[in-house]
């Protein structure tokens, strides 16, 4: 290898290195019910306006369905009905969150984006431990985070999902892969 070709290998994994250096600490906020929640930014893959969903029987009712984005099959999961909130009617500000867990592309139905922030990690908080019973989201949470006056819930996108819908989501990527 010639010494040429080999600076570039090592500007590529210096250039890899920075883009995860530039996104750490930035954080995907979105509001679902009256509570505002924060996904880190490289769990995301894109956003794309709300698109029409078609239903998958006999899963849980938080599982919309699947939509076809570019050829790829990708299972969407309604965000409030998973934290047990009341279902809203979707509209022009519906969107849905593409992000990556464990390896597979998964759509979360959120209400609408409200910003980018960047939350450092001295103002990220544990979730508190009093009052759980009632809020079935913070199995979600895994943080606090302190944005100027406001709060922000940090979600573990890993959770967001239980062994059952992660079945759905390789059945829907095998899908995907067996069309191409």
């Amino acid at each position: 290898m010639n010494e040429m070709s080999e600076l570039k290998r090592l500007d590529d994994g210096q250039a890899a290195s920075n883009e995860q250096d530039a996104q750490k600490g930035k954080y995907m906020t979105f509001k679902s019910g009256n509570e505002y929640f924060g996904l880190e930014i490289q769990y995301v893959n894109e956003i794309i306006q709300f698109q029409s969903i078609t239903a998958i029987p006999e899963t849980e009712d938080y599982i919309k369905g699947l939509i076809n984005l570019r050829g790829k099959v990708i299972p969407v999961v309604d965000v409030r009905l998973r934290f047990k909130q009341e279902p809203f009617e979707y509209n022009d500000r519906t969107c849905i969150i593409v992000i990556n867990v464990k390896s597979m592309l998964v759509g979360l139905i959120v209400e609408k984006i409200a910003e980018v922030v960047e939350i450092k990690e001295e103002n990220i908080l544990p979730p508190p431990s009093i009052g759980r019973a009632d809020k079935s989201h913070h199995k979600y949470v895994y943080g606090i985070g302190k944005v100027g006056n406001s709060v922000k819930l940090l979600l573990d996108p890993d959770k967001l999902l239980n062994d059952d819908d992660l079945t759905v989501v390789e059945q829907a990527n095998d899908m995907t892969l067996e069309e191409e």
